[in-house]
């Protein structure tokens, strides 16, 4: 059989067996697994594709592609508003260009506004207010502070060699932002918008939690096998025993080899450390900083999201077509979903019943149908249905909101 005649073929097989596990998927399900939306309720999807300079939007109601928009160059995160019905998209751009941030209207998907920033932006951030958004320019070594209803740059500050994740605390305080090439943490005071403490030695700094009470910054040091535990300077705040006025680090923990991502639970409870190079997940108890112990997950893990509950984890294992499940009460694996090649970012929809998967490595979006309201926790996650991204998807947000 000619090469080229078998390569068509295993592409129809592949499209076949996707409409095929929709179809199964579809007919499987009972009404009340999914939520019973009012007329004027609208979720979206987005999702950028670096490749193709667009973001995918998808009806989440509907679990459809509802359209594909043109931003800028190389779109690489994107963010919602909480307040707003806008999403925000952060294009790189190409080399030796600056980058942008692109503003969509969710309420007619389209492109709103393009805010120049600087060279290589690669992360963005928003104060609990949506007042202002933070984008790490990794290519210029410096945060550019975006006034989000003026719809430009206001200030830029200065933060360590190759900025790569940014986090706004809870209570708007403070800016943390791990410095990838500077093996570093910044903490901004986001008041003065100026540099208040440096923390070196995290290797590779990669990402960055704050916990609910802004007590304190977690770093993943995934040139290492290390995370960095930050106490934030909170002069009588009850979380800090010694009521410390000073941003001081607190612990270096030892996890598992090259730490890339960090998936807070919603309580502030515990961290659960993606271990790229070790298959595995650490956990981090946050108040104690202890960790627990490591867990085999799948093949390269980099991406982990905590149910609302606190109850499961899902990891996505980028060289492998598997996003594990881990029941945090029961501290193991608990099964596996079988998605597309490479899933590699991940968020929920607005009710939490389903989860969508970036699989970058097949170039499509995986929809897991998650444990249900009122489903027995017996029931085992599945695939729902795989729909078609562009070029080099990488990256997720959900917007929910009525029309008014």
């Amino acid at each position: 059989m000619p090469l080229r005649f078998a390569s068509r073929l295993h592409i129809l097989f592949r499209r076949v067996s996707v409409v095929s596990l929709a179809s199964v998927s579809l007919i499987g399900c009972r009404p009340h697994d999914f939520p019973q939306y009012p007329a004027n309720y609208r979720e979206y999807a987005y999702v950028t594709n670096g490749g193709s300079n667009t973001v995918s939007i998808y009806d989440v109601v509907n679990v459809r592609l509802d359209r594909e928009v043109q931003v800028g160059a190389n779109p690489v995160a994107v963010t919602p508003s909480a307040t707003r019905n806008e999403v925000y998209v952060v294009n790189t751009g190409t080399p030796g260009s600056q980058g942008s941030v692109s503003v969509i209207n969710s309420e007619n998907n389209t492109v709103a506004a393009t805010i120049p920033v600087h060279h290589q932006p690669v992360a963005i951030a928003l104060d609990p207010d949506d007042a202002f958004a933070y984008v790490a320019n990794s290519g210029s070594n410096n945060v550019s502070v975006i006034d989000l209803k003026a719809r430009r740059e206001v200030a830029v500050v200065g933060t360590g060699e190759e900025p790569a994740s940014v986090r706004v605390s809870p209570d708007g305080k403070t800016l943390a932002v791990a410095n990838r090439k500077g093996n570093s943490v910044s903490l901004v005071d986001t008041a003065t918008r100026r540099v208040r403490a440096v923390f070196e030695g995290c290797p590779g700094a990669s990402d960055v939690v704050v916990l609910p009470d802004s007590t304190k910054v977690f770093a993943s040091c995934s040139a290492g096998h290390q995370v960095l535990a930050i106490a934030i300077a909170h002069p009588g705040h009850p979380g800090q025993q010694d009521g410390s006025a000073v941003d001081r680090v607190e612990a270096l923990l030892d996890v598992g080899r090259q730490p890339t991502h960090l998936a807070l639970k919603p309580d502030g409870g515990e961290i659960f450390v993606s271990n790229s190079l070790s298959d595995t997940i650490s956990e981090v108890i946050t108040g104690t900083d202890d960790v627990l112990g490591a867990y085999l997950m799948g093949a390269d893990p980099v991406r982990g999201i905590v149910s609302a509950d606190n109850s499961l984890l899902y990891v996505g294992n980028r060289r492998s077509q598997e996003v594990t499940i881990y029941s945090i009460d029961d501290g193991k694996r608990t099964g596996a979903v079988h998605v597309g090649d490479g899933p590699s970012a991940l968020a929920f929809s607005a009710a939490g019943h389903l989860l969508f998967v970036v699989d970058a490595g097949s170039g499509d979006l995986a929809v897991i149908r998650t444990f249900g309201r009122g489903r027995s926790t017996n029931d085992v996650s599945g695939l729902f249905t795989i729909l078609p991204t562009g070029r080099n998807p990488n990256a997720i947000a959900i917007k929910a909101f009525k029309v008014v």
